[in-house]
């Protein structure tokens, strides 16, 4: 199976295209990253987990953050490893680089958030994504249970790791 219709994937491009829940792409594609065996920061999975966090970033105004995200997404996906290659297929790859290239030139200059699309040259993935769109309980585009998603779940246990790295000066 093409990597790119793995069900976690397909998940993915139904959060990051039709319901722009930045967040739960996130969430999804962590999940199938961390399942790969021997996974690894160079893995192009990460490239798609910083540039859906980097979206979920500039849209909530936090223009540091989104920068930061979208430069290292952007890094990622132009130094991917040929072992990777699998990973230039099926998603228009050029466009997607053009596209990140666009968006962190929008953030460097203020811009306001522009959502983006990630082109499916697949007629299977397309086919895929309607497939699970329709199983997948979907907030509304745009709607404050998207853009501020992380601050409507229980984050204590993450706020107490925080803390603890700071006592510990980690």
């Amino acid at each position: 199976m093409h990597p790119y219709f793995h069900p976690l994937f397909v998940e993915f491009l139904v959060y990051f295209n039709d319901n722009q829940d930045y967040f739960e792409g996130h969430e999804v594609l962590e999940e199938y990253w961390k399942s790969i065996p021997g996974y690894s920061k160079a893995h192009p999975l990460t490239a798609y987990i910083l540039l859906s966090t980097g979206m979920y970033h500039w849209r909530r105004g936090n223009l540091d953050g989104a920068l930061r995200t979208i430069t290292k997404a952007h890094q990622r996906f132009t130094s991917l490893p040929s072992k990777y290659d699998e990973y230039l297929e099926v998603v228009d790859f050029d466009q997607l680089i053009q596209d990140v290239a666009s968006a962190k030139s929008e953030i460097s200059n203020g811009n306001t958030f522009r959502a983006m699309d990630l082109t499916i040259q697949s007629q299977q993935l397309i086919e895929l994504v309607r497939q699970t769109k329709q199983n997948l309980y979907l907030l509304a585009p745009g709607s404050d249970d998207v853009i501020h998603k992380h601050m409507l779940r229980d984050r204590s246990d993450i706020l107490k790791l925080r803390n603890e790295k700071k006592k510990s000066g980690r």
